[in-house]
């Protein structure tokens, strides 16, 4: 091809459409113009490309799970807090074992001193919950260990009150539990009845304390499968201090997040953010992924969240820091976090 046979610019290349140029430099810059600027300088609107973030701000807040982080054995609790921080979140989630600074082994006097470093590095503790509830389950059949896990949930209630929380995420029962060999099932109408005895005797120390139980959605325990037997299982208690955690990860090997959100609605008082992917075949906890990296329709989840009125703390929650670099799966899931609230200009 030789120069000649390239177009020969047009006698009006002087004055190009403007309104084309200016399109073509949105298209460019991942932005689409609503409005193109005229003779009184106007700016061009503009929206932001779905591609980036989302298109519709959230007022929702930003959490993250302590377990996301290499606590205890690389990272100090005033560490995590204060990287949680750093990375942009709202609060943190923390959660009570037998071992660490969150245990039997503290009191009021240590856990206000946890709620003051929180104040001091400017993070909120968004809630408080447990893995105890699997090796103590409130509807064992093993009498026991049905006491010792309301024993454990009444000192949970107590350390969310000293903590500054009102957040106590609660698994009020399981009919079966896969990941361990030391649960005997309980069938299906027992679970029921001692889940209910279980909350019924937790509730009057919560309402004293001012902690809302959080019954969360677990799906893998066999209880509570739909948003309407939660619903019914909440409702009964007829307190405002016992309500819904939501757990988009729990439900979606068979079902998805954004119907319960809708049938829950104003039930929700906290919600963790589970990544789950449906293309795998190990149902196990490593089915999980880092936010984003999944098969979650989260725009349909924030809109239906958003719907309900929800505007309190989203809180990633994933069990598996980062072997090397730890950090970067927290500003990772921060910045997943902006997009998904539409935080990102």
């Amino acid at each position: 091809m030789k120069p000649s046979d390239f177009p020969r610019p047009s006698s009006h290349c002087g004055s190009v459409d403007r309104r084309a140029a200016l399109k073509s430099m949105a298209a460019l810059s991942g932005v689409t113009a609503l409005t193109v600027a005229g003779a009184d300088g106007q700016e061009p609107a503009a929206v932001k490309d779905d591609r980036k973030a989302s298109p519709k701000r959230y007022s929702m807040k930003k959490s993250i799970n302590l377990w996301a982080f290499p606590y205890p054995d690389r990272m100090t609790l005033r560490e995590c807090l204060q990287l949680a921080k750093d990375a942009g979140f709202d609060g943190i989630e923390l959660n009570y074992d037998l071992e660490s600074d969150l245990s039997p082994k503290a009191g009021t006097k240590e856990f206000q001193a946890i709620r003051k470093m929180a104040d001091e590095i400017g993070i909120a503790i968004s809630g408080l919950c447990s893995f105890l509830f699997w090796p103590y389950p409130l509807s064992s059949n093993d009498v026991a260990k049905r006491a010792r896990g309301l024993e454990l949930a009444q000192k949970m209630t107590h350390a969310a009150h000293d903590l500054g929380t009102d957040n106590l995420l609660v698994v009020p029962g399981a009919v079966h539990i896969p990941w361990r060999d030391d649960h005997d099932p309980v069938p299906n109408d027992v679970c029921d009845q001692r889940a209910k005895e279980a909350i019924t005797t937790l509730l009057p120390q919560a309402e004293k304390l001012g902690v809302h139980l959080n019954m969360e959605n677990i799906f893998f325990n066999g209880y509570l499968m739909t948003p309407m037997e939660m619903n019914s299982f909440v409702d009964g208690f007829d307190s405002e201090h016992v309500q819904v955690h939501f757990d988009t990860g729990n439900i979606m090997e068979y079902q998805f997040p954004e119907h319960w959100a809708r049938i829950l609605g104003k039930r929700t008082k906290n919600i963790h953010l589970k990544e789950f992917t449906k293309k795998g075949t190990d149902h196990s906890l490593e089915c999980f992924r880092p936010l984003l990296d999944g098969t979650t329709n989260w725009p349909a989840v924030m809109e239906a969240l958003d719907a309900t009125g929800y505007d309190g703390y989203l809180t990633f929650e994933y069990f598996h820091p980062y072997q090397h670099y730890p950090e970067a799966l927290i500003y990772q899931t921060s910045d997943s976090l902006d997009r998904m609230l539409g935080k990102l200009s």
